[in-house]
């Protein structure tokens, strides 16, 4: 399973995950290609190492490589 950890201007830590990705098996694999919406974004959970709560983004689905760790962090602030 990959993810990201990234960590927000208020010294919370973060780890990213796409949603399903974490099980492998055929049925997840669908699941993954159901969730993608038309513009090609998929779903984010990232949830925070201290007290705020788990944030559910929608990334478009190289984000992974293609997102830097500040656009990351502002995503997450935006959708708290």
């Amino acid at each position: 399973m990959k993810q990201r950890e990234v960590t927000t201007a208020d010294n919370t830590r973060w780890t990213c995950v796409q949603a399903y990705a974490a099980v492998e098996s055929s049925t997840a694999d669908q699941a993954t290609s159901l969730s993608e919406t038309e513009e090609g974004a998929v779903p984010v959970v990232c949830t925070p190492s201290g007290g705020a709560q788990t944030v559910r983004l929608e990334l478009g689905k190289d984000w992974l490589d293609n997102l830097s760790d500040d656009e990351l962090a502002t995503a997450i602030q935006a959708a708290q």
